[in-house]
């Protein structure tokens, strides 16, 4: 059994209730950008492809104003000399037709040098390929599935888009740190497993599952739920009837919420648990009190319990974002600035977009800096080299970190 190392970080509350007044910076092109073209400054454009629009915009608007923010403090700065940059964001819904649209139109637009998406891996499915073929630099905050940057062989990785990068550790890591948590510290020997049969969400439960099983643990009911429902009731029922200690939830918040307020008042008053896709302040909302001693787990310490992410916090403050930076904000920004120090790296006067995109996944799986997150840096399959995640409780109606570590 692989061992855990303590991390460092004080117990704070998380920052999922952030809230400013004002404008955000546009919902399409143009975000991010600041003065005027001039001489020789060439406009390079970032595209954001996230759901800005549905049950997953709370997520997606953390995600694209977080690039926003980036991308006005390189512009700030002059980080990049010669270049101006903007941010181009497209909405995919969540959805994967309208994410493989939104690749389509950010591969057709000679300006664009990288995107930072997709939220959900399913999106990140059908996107990848699209930037890959188009040779643009795609990173992700969010995708999880090991198989985007590992191939669908654990045993035989392949790295399957050298265009492809991740700043969020996958399911492989995170699965087993919520399974380990449950059962060596909050002493849940049993328990189901619930998902919603969508790419994240399945692959979370098993990985979860597999690690719950090699610990000794038990996993007594393994149910799915429709997304689209609004009634878990005959899962529920199910999972009730094997008596676990506590759920697993492969899936995201918008489900998650109704799907542990339905646990509760069917008397089954067991905490229920899931990944990052669960970690945001709209659990809580649509839980209601039913969320009070829920669990999730997210990649990287607090982002407020960071030195290096204090001067993050107090911009996107400063910026008076309508939305909260949310459980990918920290990963959005710092994948950002993996394709701007990148593109930095190899950019020079005579540049142009087209030949420096075929130098960024060099330039890209490089870089190496302190970021929001802690130290940003990728291995040879593009995966984030950072394996920090936390374990978060509602207590008091507010997401609290309970449990930092790194996994080994």
């Amino acid at each position: 059994m692989r061992s855990v190392v303590k991390y460092s970080a004080p117990v704070v509350a998380a920052a999922m209730l952030l809230s400013a007044c004002g404008s955000r910076g546009g919902d399409g092109e143009g975000a991010g950008a600041s003065g005027g073209e001039g001489g020789n400054t060439k406009t390079v454009k970032i595209g954001v492809i996230a759901p800005l629009s549905g049950d997953l915009a709370p997520l997606g608007l953390g995600i694209k104003n977080s690039v926003d923010l980036a991308v006005k403090k390189a512009n700030q700065s002059n980080l990049v000399p010669g270049v101006k940059f903007e941010v181009v964001a497209k909405d995919d819904e969540g959805k994967t037709d309208p994410a493989k649209n939104a690749a389509t139109q950010l591969a057709a637009d000679p300006d664009v040098i990288g995107v930072v998406g997709t939220l959900n891996s399913s999106t990140g499915q059908v996107a990848s390929p699209v930037l890959n073929t188009a040779k643009i630099v795609m990173v992700s905050p969010a995708n999880t599935n090991p198989t985007l940057t590992r191939g669908a062989d654990p045993a035989n990785p392949k790295r399957m888009y050298p265009y492809y990068f991740r700043t969020a550790t996958t399911d492989a890591v995170q699965g087993p740190f919520a399974a380990r948590y449950l059962y060596n510290k909050a002493g849940k020997k049993t328990v189901a497993t619930i998902h919603d049969k969508k790419t994240y969400g399945q692959g979370l439960a098993s990985a979860f599952a597999t690690e719950f099983k090699k610990l000794g643990g038990k996993v007594v009911a393994q149910e799915t739920i429709n997304p689209d429902d609004a009634n878990y009731q005959a899962a529920v029922s199910k999972v009730k009837g094997a008596n676990p200690a506590a759920v697993y939830y492969g899936g995201e918040f918008p489900q998650a919420g109704p799907l542990s307020q339905q646990m509760k008042a069917a008397g089954l008053n067991v905490p229920l648990m899931g990944g990052d896709g669960i970690y945001s302040a709209d659990f809580i909302k649509l839980a209601g009190k039913s969320g009070e001693g829920d669990l999730a787990t997210s990649v990287g310490a607090p982002t407020e319990s960071l030195d290096s992410a204090k001067t993050f916090v107090s911009d996107y403050n400063a910026q008076k974002y309508p939305e909260p930076y949310e459980a990918y904000g920290a990963y959005s920004y710092d994948a950002a600035n993996s394709i701007i120090n990148g593109l930095k790296s190899v950019w020079k006067s005579d540049s142009t977009v087209a030949n420096a995109r075929t130098q960024m996944p060099g330039a890209v799986g490089k870089v190496n800096f302190d970021g929001v997150t802690g130290k940003v840096a990728f291995d040879s399959y593009g995966d984030t080299t950072t394996r920090i995640l936390t374990v978060y409780q509602v207590k008091g109606g507010k997401w609290t970190a309970v449990n930092t570590e790194e996994f080994k």
